[in-house]
């Protein structure tokens, strides 16, 4: 998660007119390299849709597309008392929710535990069992039981395990790939279902894992369960991604299953891999720099231009570009500090964009005591129309995902749940979102927008919750599509 300062009150709008002409060209050229225009929004959505259709095909794409196993939609009469696993990438939250009888209702109590930044490239075995000491813990605490073996039944789980998944059931998940900083050995490529439930087993836990889920999939489910014109959920925070509820006979790669073709599947598209063939995004040269230098060159192209874990870094590269090769930015200072990878993060950018003074004084006071650097006023300038340009650019593009599923789908109207901490906190994300999905679907002028992206409801939690109590309640009405292990749900 990135971690935003609080909210100030809006920003000014910034003078040129003291930027002296070598800073001026600068900025030109800054403008012209992040710069997104309508027709290349229109062609990042075009492509975008083929790809999502690709994904759902058996040969596949770059796109995953993958089935949850999560058929279709909470009634709002969901009831019972769940527990809910949120694996993000900065913190573990672990969750009790309680589902009354009121539609739509929930109540939830909830601890964070801190993911300690060894944990994630450390062993596999410690991960599983540092997490089973959490939900020890918030067990014991809540539930003040001097023996967890003497609880009278174990507790359904939904546990939001938000990285890239294959999943042949609900209750299962093969982890394509780490995302978010980690990068723990032996755990690719392996279901990591059984290692939890072994690290749960060792502890005697009283708890039951009915449910896997992406939090994004979560965001759709807890979206729709409190306002059911919801119909795409979608995460624009340390990563970014979508989830919406396709038919099954629409899946291509799951026809062997013979589900009855208007049978709802929701899919998690994981679409940060959009076009990691690079056909169409439009790339700068420090997009190439921030590709090359991660841990997985090559993959999650779209994600790496877009997401709140990289638009600090891209802020920083110009810097020092500028700095080393083209005007001398903070000419005479050193700017070692500004040189470390991944020192600045996007709250650095919001910030800046947050300034409320003509001078920019509070940006050139955090040039100072983050960087310590002493910035001239057009220097500031300069800084902030960069923070601007690659905000805006984010937002932009952020747009063309959404777009392409309702264009796939078809949907004309609708409300898109948001989560994350880009799209929460970010200055003027949601409005320069909103101004690309009219660009891009070219609606009128002066009319409300018929599709509304608004804040979400809790995903991880109350959303995990939720398809934990949907698949026991699938389980009961004997629809077992997609659920592995029924010993124990009912």
């Amino acid at each position: 998660m990135v971690d935003f300062p609080p909210r100030r009150k809006p920003s000014r709008k910034g003078s040129m007119a003291d930027v002296p002409k070598d800073l001026l060209d600068q900025i030109k050229e800054l403008e012209r390299l992040f710069s997104v225009d309508q027709a290349k929004l229109k062609e990042v959505t075009e492509h975008f849709v083929k790809e999502l259709e690709k994904g759902l095909s058996v040969e596949g794409g770059s796109i995953p597309m993958n089935p949850t196993w999560v058929m279709g939609y909470p009634d709002g009469y969901e009831t019972g008392t769940f527990l809910a696993l949120d694996m993000g990438g900065t913190n573990l939250r672990v969750c009790e929710i309680v589902l009354p009888e009121e539609k739509g209702e929930f109540e939830i109590i909830q601890s964070k535990y801190r993911m300690p930044d060894e944990l994630k490239a450390g062993d596999s075995e410690e991960l599983w069992e540092y997490i089973a000491d959490c939900l020890q813990q918030f067990i014991e605490y809540h539930h003040e039981v001097e023996d967890l073996e003497q609880m009278d039944s174990k507790l359904p789980l939904g546990f939001t395990f938000s990285f890239p998944a294959t999943q042949d059931y609900i209750d299962h998940g093969v982890l394509q790939r780490w995302t978010k900083g980690f990068d723990i050995s032996g755990v690719e490529g392996k279901n990591v279902a059984p290692l939890f439930e072994a690290a749960l087993e060792k502890r005697k836990l009283p708890v039951r894992l009915s449910a896997l889920i992406n939090d994004t999939t979560g965001t759709l489910i807890a979206s729709h369960y409190t306002d059911d014109t919801m119909q795409i959920g979608c995460i624009f925070g340390t990563g970014c991604n979508a989830a919406y509820m396709e038919n099954c006979g629409s899946v291509p790669k799951i026809a062997h299953y013979k589900l009855p073709p208007d049978m709802p599947i929701a899919i998690n598209c994981e679409y940060g891999a959009f076009d990691n063939e690079l056909v169409v995004l439009p790339r700068t040269p420090f997009d190439v720099v921030i590709d090359n230098d991660s841990p997985r060159p090559g993959q999650q192209a779209f994600e790496k231009m877009i997401a709140g874990l990289y638009l600090g870094e891209l802020f920083r590269l110009v810097l020092v570009d500028l700095h080393d090769n083209k005007c001398g930015l903070f000419d005479g200072q050193d700017i070692s500090k500004l040189r470390r990878p991944y020192s600045l993060d996007a709250s650095f950018l919001s910030f800046i964009e947050e300034d409320p003074f003509e001078n920019l004084s509070e940006t050139g006071e955090l040039f100072a005591k983050e960087l310590s650097l002493n910035a001239s006023k057009p220097e500031l300038e300069l800084c902030r129309r960069l923070a601007e340009l690659i905000g805006t650019r984010a937002a932009r593009l952020s747009a063309c995902g959404v777009a392409a599923i309702c264009k796939k789908k078809n949907i004309e109207s609708c409300h898109v749940g948001a989560d994350g901490s880009v799209f929460n906190k970010y200055p003027h994300f949601k409005a320069r979102g909103a101004q690309a999905l009219r660009e891009i679907l070219d609606w009128p002028e002066g009319k409300r927008d018929p599709v509304s992206i608004r804040a979400a409801e809790d995903g991880s939690g109350v959303g995990a919750a939720l398809i934990a109590a949907l698949t026991i309640k699938r389980v009961k009405a004997g629809n077992l599509a997609g659920i592995q292990n029924t010993e124990g749900m009912i």
